[in-house]
């Protein structure tokens, strides 16, 4: 709490703010029609109504950048109120029409009781996905602005946030309000954090408690704002970074105004090719890869929360280890250094960035592809020294699962991947 404190007092005695306002809000959105989802399919099992989760749609209204706009949010929460955590999560929506971090981190999210709040605040990808599924129904959709993210992302927090009469959310009790993205979700969080501090609540304080950009490429580093922040270069950034020694880099903080990680995670792709119905069937030249993005980027979220929620101050990570610009890698071809886990710890297998499209270079395919990593399967003989038979080697999972789970860099809600990933190794 006094950590809370000094923070807010720093950043009202340097930066002048304004009140946001806040939009009005439909009644939940029923049709005509059906509604575009926000979701690609997920596996069996790990869906909303699998967790007993309920999504409704509403239309925001407001006006920002001077002028007036509508759009959409979908909420996505407990069936049974009682479950509900207390944390909102909110996430713009990435230009493809999809919530991608929900997509990840949806396992943790759904069995911790926390609400996901999917906003769509961009022109051109609004436009170019939710507009066309159906017309009629998003006919009151209106963005005139490209330029009206930022102050749309604030309106619809701070509806959130102070949780009144009109808020979707209106008899819940929101205790910390957080925001992540992904790749092209991320970069509209990045820009969105050069705003953080001049778009307050009432009382001067923020409206976002935490935040979470993944996948971030680029060379410029995250802006310093007055709450926690933990951002996540995947492997595949560090890579296309590592000439220029990973520009974005910056060192960890903990005092107020800099509450700051940076997780290199080893092993972990740009997108998701375990998960992703893109990669099925898998369209690459390489094997993709069944590294478990979701449960890392869980983890990097659960820190967040925590963060900022309990103030409980997360662990520090080594960078990826860099050598003549470019990664530097141990005997099996796996990174040094960075978060680790299990699949480079106790390796059955290669786990490598860009992997690409064969024989379709240029096309969708190979973008695809360059975005996902690749695993190479060890060889016979490789596996028999390193790990001597497959019970030894399902031993050292176990050990090595249970050393990060105690040290912080995974959670349990996602032990049985690393473990049944071990049992179907046979050497």
């Amino acid at each position: 709490m006094i950590l809370r404190a000094l923070t807010f007092v720093l950043v009202a005695a340097t930066t002048a703010f304004a009140q946001t306002p806040i939009p009005t809000v439909s009644a939940p959105v029923t049709g005509p029609g059906p509604m575009f989802p926000g979701l690609r399919e997920v596996p069996a099992g790990t869906g909303l109504a699998d967790n007993k989760y309920t999504v409704t749609e509403y239309f925001v209204s407001g006006t920002a950048s001077g002028k007036p706009y509508t759009t959409r949010i979908l909420v996505r929460k407990p069936e049974d109120a009682s479950r509900f955590s207390g944390i909102v999560v909110a996430e713009p929506m990435h230009a493809s029409g999809n919530s991608w971090m929900f997509f990840f981190t949806r396992i943790y999210m759904m069995k911790r009781g926390h609400i996901s709040v999917e906003i769509a605040p961009q022109k051109a990808g609004t436009e170019a996905t939710i507009v066309p599924s159906n017309p009629e129904r998003y006919k009151a959709i209106n963005l005139p602005d490209g330029a009206q993210a930022n102050e749309i992302l604030a309106q619809v927090g701070a509806l959130l946030k102070g949780n009144g009469p009109t808020s979707p959310l209106n008899g819940l009790r929101v205790r910390r309000l957080v925001m992540m993205g992904t790749s092209q979700s991320a970069g509209t969080l990045r820009t969105y954090l050069t705003a953080h501090a001049t778009m307050r609540m009432p009382d001067g304080k923020a409206i976002y408690d935490g935040y979470l950009p993944t996948s971030t490429a680029g060379d410029a580093a995250i802006v310093k704002v007055d709450v926690p922040v933990i951002q996540i270069p995947t492997q595949t950034e560090v890579f296309r970074g590592a000439a220029m020694n990973g520009p974005y880099r910056r060192p960890d903080g903990d005092a107020p105004g800099d509450q700051f990680r940076l997780y290199e995670i080893a092993g972990m792709p740009h997108n998701d090719s375990r998960e992703n119905p893109t990669y099925r069937p898998d369209p690459c030249k390489l094997p993709v890869t069944k590294f478990p993005v979701g449960a890392m980027m869980a983890m990097a979220l659960h820190h967040v929360v925590e963060w900022a929620d309990k103030g409980t101050v997360p662990p520090r990570a080594e960078r990826m280890a860099l050598e003549n610009g470019a990664l530097a890698l141990d005997a099996q071809g796996n990174v040094k250094g960075g978060v680790r886990n299990t699949y480079v710890d106790v390796p059955v297998a290669k786990y490598g960035v860009p992997n690409n499209a064969d024989p379709k270079p240029g096309t969708r395919d190979d973008f695809y592809c360059g975005i996902a990593g690749y695993e190479t399967p060890l060889a016979a003989d490789r596996l028999k020294a390193l790990h001597k038979g497959t019970a030894a080697y399902r031993a050292k999972v176990t050990q090595r699962l249970g050393e990060l789970t105690k040290a912080g860099w995974f959670l349990p809600e996602y032990a049985t991947q690393v473990t049944g990933d071990a049992e179907n190794v046979r050497f």
